[in-house]
């Protein structure tokens, strides 16, 4: 893989993992304190048990990623799953920062000649390039459902994280007179 590639290959990976973070972020900033902790069925799991479960994910994947199996010893997934009554909205939030602080520090710290190298995730050997594409997928299934929740406990009153409904009209037609070239938009050259 030439350096270009993996470099334009990386840049994308942290523009992406920076996206999927700032989207639930924005979710999670809707919802009152109480909401973080309620599961819409029995089956299901609140806002505060996705971001326990993806911050134990994130520790066990990216500490000592390049020397390590990517599930921990000492990782008890299980119990990502369960929520103590005293839990706060500033400990859930302590968890989701140390999680991401964690997933920054080691993708910013891999070159593109790291890409091809072998990583395990339960003993089974991956590239650098398919471990973290696996991560990229499951942050962002686990983010959807922290946003359906957020939207579903505010709705009349959510504040859309992206295109808000029946404005995509308006959007596309400032998006394409953005890129346009003359005098509202960029000119070749």
């Amino acid at each position: 893989m030439s350096g270009e590639v993996g470099a334009a290959y990386l840049d994308e990976v942290r523009r992406q993992f920076r996206g999927h973070k700032r989207m639930a972020e924005g979710a999670i900033a809707q919802v009152k304190d109480d909401e973080l902790f309620v599961a819409l069925d029995p089956e299901s799991n609140s806002i505060a048990v996705i971001v326990k479960h993806l911050a134990g994910n994130m520790r066990s994947r990216f500490t000592d990623f390049l020397t390590t199996d990517g599930e921990k010893p000492d990782r008890h997934r299980d119990q990502e799953f369960e929520i103590n009554s005293g839990t706060t909205r500033a400990e859930v939030m302590r968890w989701w920062d140390e999680g991401w602080a964690r997933v920054f520090s080691t993708i910013e710290a891999l070159k593109p000649e790291d890409l091809l190298r072998m990583v395990t995730i339960r003993d089974e050997p991956h590239t650098i390039m398919q471990a973290v594409g696996r991560q990229l997928a499951h942050y962002a299934y686990h983010i959807g459902q922290i946003v359906f929740l957020a939207k579903h406990f505010r709705t009349q009153e959510w504040k859309s994280l992206s295109i808000p409904r029946g404005k995509s009209e308006e959007y596309n037609r400032q998006a394409i007179a953005k890129h346009k070239p003359g005098p509202s938009g960029p000119r070749a050259g």
